[in-house]
């Protein structure tokens, strides 16, 4: 029996995978970030307000650089933290699609690629990560390695995010009560699917080379980043009298800064 020993690559049919999906992602965010009030016409249902659009937008967007970084990525490592939320995202997404399908525009071609690209992306996606996953050997590489508090810290939010995300998934009538813009059932799954993209956070706590959260966090900035450009163009969307608004607006603000600051650190330190 011949042992093969990990080399930490990137197999082919990652590669492929991840270019196969980017142009899906990035076709969704062209519809719901820019022109967020078109969606009746342009997507697969009406998901209103804009906000919720344009987040669901950041998500895709983020999503997309990620599958770049991956089609593109020497190392598996630095990719792997990636996978896991991206199935747990459609998975949600998949699920939800199956308990609100009376919501959806069937007679429109972008339901059915909605339809096609959740009920398969869990489950080709997870294959790819669990044919990859122990070409990483875990050897050190020499690199700088994030701080045990840095660490504590990008885990708690991410389970924080995952928590939210879980909250809003299986308790959507009670959420939509409480949160800071309209939502219905089906939105408040939706966002659901997005705050668990947190679960890529929780991956620090197991490895803290920079190498390995290097990618994940610039994904996160993407997102961040977007979503806060979002809240500033939906800003009259947001009820002004819900103290989670504000509890919104300075949390990503504060958490975008933070990561950019900690990313920048890290760079530094890695490139001295």
């Amino acid at each position: 029996m011949t042992i093969v020993e990990a080399d930490d690559r990137v197999l082919p049919l990652t590669r492929a995978l991840a270019w196969f999906i980017t142009p899906f992602l990035v076709v969704g965010f062209g519809v719901l970030w820019p022109v967020p009030r078109d969606t009746e016409r342009l997507f697969a249902w009406r998901l209103a307000p804009t906000l919720s659009a344009m987040i669901l937008g950041a998500a895709y967007v983020g999503g997309a650089y990620f599958f770049v970084r991956a089609a593109r990525a020497t190392r598996w490592h630095t990719i792997k933290g990636g996978f896991p939320p991206v199935v747990v995202f459609a998975t949600l997404l998949g699920l939800a699609t199956i308990i609100h399908w009376d919501k959806f525009n069937h007679g429109h071609v972008a339901f059915w690629l909605w339809a096609g690209l959740y009920f398969t992306t869990p489950f080709l996606v997870g294959y790819v990560y669990l044919s990859n996953r122990n070409q990483d050997n875990g050897v050190d590489d020499g690199g700088p390695r994030l701080s045990l508090t840095a660490a504590r810290l990008i885990g708690a939010a991410g389970i924080l995010a995952v928590a939210t995300g879980l909250f809003l998934f299986t308790f959507p009538a009670t959420a939509l009560r409480f949160w800071p813009w309209h939502l219905t059932p089906l939105t408040a799954r939706v966002l659901g699917a997005v705050f668990c993209l947190g679960l890529a956070g929780i991956g620090t706590l197991v490895d803290r080379r920079w190498t390995s959260a290097r990618i994940p966090l610039q994904v996160a900035l993407v997102m961040l980043v977007f979503m806060v450009v979002a809240g500033v163009r939906a800003g009259a969307e947001f009820a002004g009298s819900n103290v989670l608004t504000w509890l919104f607006v300075v949390g990503f603000a504060t958490l975008t800064i933070a990561v950019t600051a900690l990313y920048v650190s890290m760079e530094r330190r890695g490139y001295a």
